[in-house]
């Protein structure tokens, strides 16, 4: 009998690490996409709380606002373009291709690395055709984790992603997205989506979000996240997360 409770007791307390119940739901947020409009990442990073900055590679404004936001006191990513399974729009100036050797991924992700300042972590830029394929993601994963304390945010642009897997098997830290805040720009749907994240948090106790500086994003985050606190959800570095 006295087996059985301290069972019933080890269980109670698996479940509880995993659904939050023994504190309050966390929440991580990472914008994406900054490097391009100073004004707009500026505003950006003026957001209340550590809302973590994902930087393109060689964007214009990217080495300015990284360094802005690490000046800051928030958590600045390596926002990686990665193939996508259809490029029509994609021009990004630093990206790793499925058609690359890996002397030539290990060369694009030092180019990368060098334009964006402060990293501590990396989170894909689209990505649906490259985070499907084993070889290539190794290949990133081994130079993350040769770089010491990076660890990888997956976007999940698709279902088909094997990052976390290859990230465990690397021996590199990594969580995935949980949430899109801003799929369109329209205020409802970001409304919509802040909503599901909360709900998600509470539900199984942390939940990661990603959203873009557009105006809609922007406001909805500027009024709604000093609430957090005061709904049970803590807002958290995206960091706290992963490790």
């Amino acid at each position: 009998m006295i087996w059985i409770r301290i069972c019933l007791a080890a269980t109670v307390l698996l479940v509880a690490t995993h659904t939050g119940a023994a504190g309050p739901a966390r929440v991580a947020i990472i914008i994406d996409d900054l490097g391009y409009q100073l004004e707009t990442g500026r505003r950006a990073i003026a957001l209340p709380g550590p809302v973590a900055f994902a930087v393109l590679p060689g964007a214009p404004r990217a080495t300015a606002l990284a360094r802005w936001a690490h000046e800051s006191g928030k958590e600045v990513l390596l926002h990686l373009p990665l193939q996508a399974n259809s490029d029509d729009k994609d021009d990004e100036p630093v990206r790793i291709d499925l058609d690359m050797s890996r002397d030539t991924v290990v060369a694009t992700f030092d180019e990368a690395l060098n334009s964006v300042p402060h990293v501590i972590g990396v989170n894909s830029h689209r990505g649906s055709l490259l985070t499907r394929h084993p070889g290539h993601m190794l290949w990133l994963m081994e130079e993350i984790r040769a770089r010491g304390d990076l660890f990888f945010v997956d976007s999940y642009t698709t279902v088909e992603s094997v990052a976390m897997q290859i990230a465990a098997e690397a021996g590199v830290n990594a969580v995935r997205r949980d949430v899109f805040l801003d799929p369109d720009r329209s205020p409802q749907t970001v409304a919509r989506q802040f909503e599901r994240m909360k709900l998600l948090a509470k539900k199984r106790g942390f939940v990661v979000a990603i959203g873009h500086p557009y105006k809609s994003t922007l406001a909805l985050l500027e009024r709604e996240l000093p609430k957090l606190g005061e709904q049970g959800i803590e807002l958290v570095p995206v960091s706290e997360l992963v490790r």
